[in-house]
């Protein structure tokens, strides 16, 4: 297989890419950055455990191989959106609308949160519910996380 070697900027930070050009982007995240925020849930794209935003776009990184990156990519993990304002208020109001159970789907939850929220600051229930399609939580009704993306977008600021 054969090796890539590329800069990206993850969370902001260059980051110097040297990997087989099929490993998981999941994998070189929790394993040569140190990521672990981003969880596999299922390994088949299909539970959004993973999610993190590569260039302005959720996607879930346990299917998508390294080698299909291209030079100067961004990456926005989990642990770079807490680093944000409007990550914080997010991740604020699944604590107080008790959103939170095991947790393990919440990264991925947050992060589309966030993407929903960047595209959509106001958005209407079922704009919410298409916005996390591709999350699943095995631990709630999905009521309280609707409630707490409403929550997080009255909290952000209003854009001129």
């Amino acid at each position: 297989m054969s090796t890539i070697k590329r800069t990206w900027k993850v969370n902001g930070k260059s980051v110097a890419v040297r990997a087989p050009a099929g490993r998981r982007l999941l994998d070189f995240l929790r394993e040569d950055l140190g990521l672990v925020g981003s969880k596999e849930g299922c390994g088949e794209g299909e539970c959004g455990a993973c999610t993190v935003i590569v260039d302005g776009e959720p996607v879930v990184s346990c299917i998508l191989p390294v080698g299909q990156l291209p030079d100067g990519t961004e990456i926005l993990t989990v642990e770079g959106i807490e680093k944000k304002r409007a990550g914080r208020l997010i991740q604020q109001a699944f604590v107080e609308c008790g959103a939170v159970q095991c947790g393990f789907c919440i990264p991925g939850m947050v992060v589309s949160s966030y993407a929903l929220l960047c595209r959509n600051p106001k958005p209407s229930v079922q704009a919410i519910r298409e916005g996390l399609a591709g999350n699943l939580c095995r631990c709630t009704g999905y009521t309280k996380i609707i409630q707490a993306v409403k929550l997080a977008a009255s909290r952000l600021p209003k854009r001129k």
